[in-house]
């Protein structure tokens, strides 16, 4: 009995020996395999080796975040690029309303300023005329007292009426003797005349007022056929 309780079993009254619960083959070579802890312990090396595996291949919930962020970034870029743009849009509507707007007051008022101008150089030719009227109802009134004095009096109302015309841009041409132009004259008569240039102006038929651009009106003339 002694040598079996020596031999491992329990002997009564004495402790077991704890550096021999401590030793590895004290619980048996099995034991090791069923702890519950081995199996955590493996199980988390290969759980941490499958997120690397995730992440390397962009799999993993890591891996996700860092795709999100950088679409995040452009999105909101995106956003402000539009709020940007139709702040744009609406100013440029602004000002193209106000220019329509201005336009069309320059319009109207051109139209008035326009019409103005031609009364006031209607009416500034017509007061220009009235000394020439004054002058021939003066010359009536005095045509039964004195015939004689009528000639007079029309050659004077004649000189006023073209002082009036030279005043308002438009002289009287003297076209006797200068060369035919086409662009001041018009020719009613071609006469023969020794030593006459040919196409000159021998006689004026109607005189013509205004010269260049601003011609009232041809002169109508007769002119020099040479031999």
């Amino acid at each position: 009995m002694s040598e079996t309780a020596g031999q491992g079993g329990h002997v009564p009254g004495r402790e077991p020996d704890p550096r021999a619960q401590g030793r590895p083959g004290a619980e048996g070579p099995g034991k090791d395999r069923d702890r519950p802890g081995g199996q955590e312990e493996h199980g988390g090396k290969t759980h941490a080796q499958e997120r690397r595996g995730q992440e390397q291949h962009g799999q993993g919930p890591h891996a996700q975040e860092a795709r999100g962020e950088p679409e995040a970034a452009p999105a909101a870029d995106l956003a402000a690029r539009v709020e940007e743009l139709q702040a744009l849009v609406s100013d440029l509507q602004d000002r193209w309303r106000r220019a329509l707007a201005d336009l069309d007051n320059l319009r109207k008022r051109v139209s008035r300023d326009t019409g103005r101008m031609r009364e006031e150089e209607r009416a500034r030719a017509a007061t220009e005329w009235l000394p020439v009227l004054d002058n021939l109802d003066r010359a009536l009134e005095h045509a039964e007292t004195d015939p004689a004095s009528i000639v007079d009096g029309m050659r004077a109302i004649r000189d006023q009426a073209q002082e009036v015309l030279s005043r308002l841009g438009y002289p009287r041409r003297d076209d006797v003797g200068a060369a035919f132009d086409p662009a001041r004259h018009e020719a009613v008569a071609v006469l023969p005349r020794e030593g006459v240039p040919d196409g000159t102006v021998l006689q004026v038929v109607r005189p013509g007022y205004g010269d260049g651009e601003q011609q009232l009106r041809p002169a109508l003339v007769v002119v020099a056929k040479g031999d």
